[in-house]
């Protein structure tokens, strides 16, 4: 297991394949077939274009009720850590390409998340105060396609450089959003990657990531306490309901 998080990441030794399968994502979301299906897109797009990216193999596809996909294991230094303004630079880089992308993306996604995890949490007061607020300040700004979730963990080091991977998030707004993800993240320090990525208005962008990532910790919480999940049914001391 490589990641146990909004999705179940496997590498399926001996084989160079990794496995994607809804998880989290499929309680927020939905059926994720069509995220899954835009991560593909999005990915061989790039990779078309000369972008190092982790290759799409097959997928997604539906099995026993789960949404999974396969792309290729990729070696990468685990521990490795980029610095803000090269970050910054690959991110500017990436987002002059998917400037061509041509595929259909959704509009204002992190609203989308945010609205289907306070519905599943009984909306909560002080969370959907802050979802208001913000959906009443939507900036109207230019907008791309976006990788979405463009944190440095989701760039993978490898002997031939940096590949992008995750594009399960991709939708079409401003680059501000691209950037808050960066600059929210524990790896990066924000106040670096703004100086070297500037955009218009990444105040209100690290806000909206901050109450995204607010939600998506609810929704993880909620799936881990669900019915028979291993952590309730230890806590419980029962098989489950």
């Amino acid at each position: 297991m490589l990641k146990d998080g909004s999705n179940l990441v496997v590498h399926l030794r001996p084989a160079p394949v990794v496995a994607r399968v809804g998880a989290v994502t499929s309680m927020v979301r939905g059926d994720v077939h069509e995220h899954f299906h835009r991560a593909d897109s999005v990915a061989r797009f790039l990779a078309g274009r000369g972008v190092p990216v982790v290759e799409p193999l097959l997928g997604p596809i539906r099995w026993d009720g789960l949404v999974v996909s396969f792309a290729s294991y990729v070696e990468h230094d685990a521990e490795w850590r980029p610095d803000p303004a090269s970050f910054a630079a690959m991110l500017a880089e990436l987002h002059a390409e998917l400037r061509h992308y041509p595929g259909a993306l959704p509009a204002a996604a992190p609203l989308a998340d945010i609205d289907a995890v306070l519905a599943l949490a009984g909306r909560p007061a002080d969370l959907v105060r802050a979802r208001d607020g913000l959906a009443a300040r939507w900036p109207d700004l230019p907008g791309q396609a976006l990788h979405g979730d463009s944190h440095p963990r989701n760039v993978l080091f490898t002997a031939r450089g940096p590949v992008w991977n995750d594009f399960e998030d991709a939708w079409f707004g401003p680059v501000g959003w691209d950037v808050a993800c960066a600059a929210r993240g524990p790896l990066l320090a924000r106040d670096a990657v703004a100086r070297a990525y500037p955009v218009e208005g990444l105040s209100y962008w690290l806000e909206l990531r901050e109450l995204f990532g607010r939600c998506w910790r609810l929704a993880l919480d909620l799936h881990r306490d669900g019915p028979g999940h291993p952590a309730r049914v230890q806590r419980s001391g029962r098989s489950g309901r």
